[in-house]
């Protein structure tokens, strides 16, 4: 959770356009992804006719959710870009019946009316000529890019190797982000470029490998659970770094995002439970 919080205060730090800052991140995950699936020994080839069409649409959706996630954070702030993608957990519980044998709780729709409250509060001012209020909306669209992207591997292609998978959702970044490649320029890409190492490396290769890894050592209700902490790292890192300093209105709507996601995280481990 750590590794991943990085994304917050590096998406702030590097002034590139947000496509070519994914395009060149996907490049770092995909040639560290390719090397330790090769060291590894795993099974890069896939059933095309099975899972190719899944495994494009999911890179597809993890492009779009990286873009419009740092759209948000260079719009607004690392708390706010944060705290707004941080809805994505309740969105899944309410798009999950749409495609799984999954009725709604009662409790749906208050968890639900909190993560609008949440929102609301994150903007300063909720008007749409408001960058900041541009930035929360784009990290909502960025959670339910996220949201949707993770349905798709729970129903179409759970059977898929973790890092594999990441590795042809890098690929489809690659190819589908290859326009943002108008924007480079030589001098600006050469400033940025530790910190597009550090995203690519640390954030994006150790990070959700060892997310998608920390499956084999707890429960799926344990690893939501400390998925929770991740908003918390990330403002922290932006404090530390930046300076940002959250405001009593970010703070308060960020508690009620986080709280909504820990008391679904907790009714659904205890039904699990049980």
């Amino acid at each position: 959770m750590l590794c991943i919080s990085t994304s917050g205060a590096l998406g702030r730090s590097i002034s590139l356009p947000p496509p070519l800052t994914i395009w060149s991140r996907a490049v770092v995950a995909f040639v560290l992804l390719f090397g330790f699936a090769l060291w590894k020994k795993k099974r890069i080839l896939l059933n095309f006719k099975k899972e190719g069409s899944a495994t494009v649409l999911s890179g597809i959706l993890m492009a779009s959710h990286w873009v419009t996630y740092f759209f948000a954070l260079q719009w607004s702030s690392v708390t706010i870009g944060m705290l707004s993608l941080f809805t994505y957990p309740m969105i899944t519980v309410l798009l999950e019946p749409f495609f799984f044998e999954i009725r709604y709780q009662k409790r749906h729709l208050l968890l639900g009316l909190m993560i609008l409250a949440g929102v609301y509060l994150l903007a300063p001012s909720f008007e749409l000529n408001n960058t900041v209020t541009q930035g929360v909306l784009m990290g909502i669209l960025s959670s339910v890019c996220y949201a949707l992207r993770n349905i798709l591997m729970k129903q179409k292609i759970a059977a898929v190797d973790g890092s594999v998978l990441m590795l042809y959702q890098m690929g489809v970044t690659l190819i589908i982000l290859l326009p943002a490649l108008v924007y480079f320029e030589m001098e600006s890409y050469i400033i940025n470029l530790p910190y597009l190492l550090i995203l690519g490396i640390l954030t994006t290769a150790i990070g959700h490998t060892l997310f998608l890894n920390s499956f084999k050592k707890f429960s799926i209700g344990t690893v939501s659970i400390m998925s929770g902490i991740q908003p918390i790292y990330g403002i922290l890192l932006g404090i530390l770094f930046l300076s940002e300093i959250p405001t009593g209105r970010s703070i308060i709507g960020g508690l009620l995002i986080i709280l909504t996601v820990l008391i679904e995280q907790k009714s659904t481990r205890t039904a699990q439970e049980k």
